[in-house]
């Protein structure tokens, strides 16, 4: 040992050149970089997956006789060893997390179902309320009592508990990337209470975002009563809200995308497994309770063939643009409105709703009907050019006023309106039987367009629509609607929503001040990183790696370790950056710079 020490020390670089990678960090991160420098860089010569013969994998082992370790040599071989022991059982921590998530897809997939149902109710009961107000004028004062009356409750509940206010997934987001603190019991009470009285009034709003923020906090629940450590309970956030909208659309796959692309915005194979189980959990019991029949059961979406797909280009753009309209709309009207007290916004929206119940009852809740009216080809064109016109205005107005409630699926109606009125248009030149088509895959278009989460996008279509015959003309739409998008510098939907959140909310506060933790990143082919080794990368302050998966084996890598493609990194955080490393590493990880 004492040979294998001076070998290391005469070979090890000095101190300095670690350079921008040895950091001022926490005393476990200086202790898993001393230890880091004892291994040697080849996989086998530490191998966590296994125990082979000549490594210690105890700190009870007995030293070899031979092995008259000084003080500090004894330090950082136990720490070594119990690195060794912490990261060795990275795959049982997994499994016993995916086995816990089941716990969590429990409590998300009961909940989602439960409020899924009273909108769904909610909205179904405003139509006849306001077929009946169209019979019956004078009933009208009664309706606007009540709307002053719901106005006040529902302003008084979005101030007491703010995060429960509009969509809901940004704050799930500004829980993970921002380290903010989430009151799981409050947003409950709110979410139900306000949303389902918003529902009762048809305002254009959707449950799915208010749904994942539901399953968030159900997740968060079930990990406080656990007990469970600050890392884990972020996974455990993270696969309520992959069980959130799996249960709200009975979209598994979607669910999973959705944890890892847009709320979680990286790849864990903890966090994989736990949104995995979550999300399948969640879909069994919306599948359950309400049955098996799709979200929206579309008709015959008929197949298209190869002389077709050069209408993908001009469906794609318009996707795109009307995806791009829809988020100008939400940011302008938001802060249109944001001058307005609560209580004033919101019943501007109630008697907005009034007057679509009344003229456009279409037009009324997240938009379901609308879309089967859409892709079913229902009237005339001028009509479906009015509903997209007033569905995008009256969404707008629902949450800009601040209430609980989602834009997803708005977003995805809005899509479906204008794909069915672009094949409307083109009816002598298309065949009219693939209306219903184009108004499905435009629906994904306009959703990646708006959000920026093509992958999610495409495979919430393809599960909605039942078929994957409709594979490649979905990703064609999704790809160029999201190109436009990226051409016309629209920001994504989510993120430039929990920037104005932290701003109103926040102001003070610029970084994630949550507790030390690891994060998973893979190396993607092209990233700036390849070939290097890791000292030589400039990586965040307060960051270090721990760890690399490659070719199934994971091993402790020291600073002379070169970074191939596909490796997965095992980040060590301080938290006083949280957030600022995590989108530095992905920067360092990615591709796409």
């Amino acid at each position: 040992m004492m040979k294998l020490w001076r070998r290391f020390s005469e070979e090890r670089p000095a101190k300095a050149s670690y350079h921008d990678y040895d950091v001022s960090v926490s005393h476990t991160a200086h202790a898993v970089l001393d230890a880091s420098a004892l291994v040697d860089d080849d996989a086998q010569a530490f191998d966590l997956s296994s125990s082979a013969p000549g490594k210690r994998t105890s700190t009870h082992e007995p030293a070899p006789a031979d092995a008259a370790l000084t003080p500090s040599t004894t330090h950082r071989t136990a720490y070594r060893t119990h690195t060794q022991e912490l990261l060795s059982g990275s795959h049982r921590l997994q499994w016993s997390t995916a086995a816990k998530g089941i716990l969590c897809g429990v409590a998300a997939g009961l909940l989602v179902v439960a409020y899924r149902a009273a909108i769904a109710y909610g909205n179904s009961w405003a139509v006849g309320l306001y077929a009946f107000l169209a019979a019956h004028p004078l009933a009208i004062a009664g309706w606007a009592v009540a709307a002053i009356l719901a106005a006040a409750a529902i302003a008084k509940l979005v101030t007491w508990e703010p995060m429960a206010a509009g969509s809901g997934i940004p704050q799930v987001e500004g829980v993970l990337l921002w380290g903010l603190k989430m009151r799981w019991w409050s947003i409950l009470l709110v979410r139900f209470s306000a949303g389902i009285v918003c529902g009762f009034f048809g305002m254009s709003l959707g449950r799915e975002g208010p749904s994942i923020q539901i399953g968030a906090a159900a997740a968060q629940g079930v990990a406080a009563k656990l007990g469970r450590s600050r890392v884990e309970q972020e996974n455990f956030i993270a696969a309520g809200a992959a069980a959130g909208l799996s249960a709200a659309f009975s979209a598994p796959l979607s669910g999973m995308m959705f944890a890892l692309e847009e709320v979680y915005r990286s790849f864990s194979p903890v966090v994989l497994f736990t949104a995995t189980t979550a999300a399948l959990t969640a879909d069994f019991l919306s599948k359950l309770f309400l049955g098996f029949m799709p979200v929206l059961k579309f008709t015959a979406i008929a197949q298209m063939d190869l002389a077709t797909y050069a209408w993908l280009v001009p469906l794609g753009v318009v996707s795109g643009l009307t995806g791009a309209a829809m988020n100008k709309l939400l940011l302008d009207m938001q802060t249109a409105l944001g001058h307005l007290s609560a209580f004033w916004r919101i019943l501007l929206a109630l008697a907005l709703a009034l007057g679509v119940g009344l003229a456009f009852p279409l037009a009324l809740g997240g938009g379901g009907s609308l879309i089967r009216f859409a892709e079913q080809g229902g009237g005339t064109m001028l009509l479906l050019a009015a509903l997209l016109l007033v569905k995008m205005l009256f969404t707008a107005t629902s949450f800009g006023s601040g209430v609980p409630g989602g834009i997803f699926l708005p977003i995805l109606t809005v899509g479906a309106v204008a794909g069915s009125l672009f094949a409307r248009t083109m009816e002598f030149s298309l065949d009219q039987k693939y209306v219903s088509t184009f108004a499905v895959l435009a629906m994904a278009g306009a959703l990646a367009s708006s959000v920026k989460a093509p992958i999610t996008s495409m495979l919430l279509v393809i599960e909605m629509s039942g078929s994957l015959v409709h594979m490649f003309p979905v990703a064609a739409v999704t790809l160029i609607s999201l190109l436009v998008s990226d051409a016309l510098h629209v920001k994504p939907i989510y993120h430039a929503l929990l920037d104005r959140y932290m701003a109103k909310n926040h102001p003070e506060k610029r970084e994630s001040t949550v507790d030390s933790g690891l994060m998973a990143l893979p190396v993607e082919l092209g990233s700036s990183i390849l070939g290097k080794a890791i000292r030589d990368v400039a990586w965040p302050a307060d960051t270090q790696v721990v760890s690399v998966r490659r070719a199934g084996r994971e091993f402790v890598p020291n600073a002379r370790t070169i970074i191939h493609p596909g490796d997965g990194l095992v980040v060590l955080y301080t938290g006083t950056n949280q957030r600022t490393a995590r989108e530095a590493l992905s920067v360092l990880c990615s591709a796409a710079y």
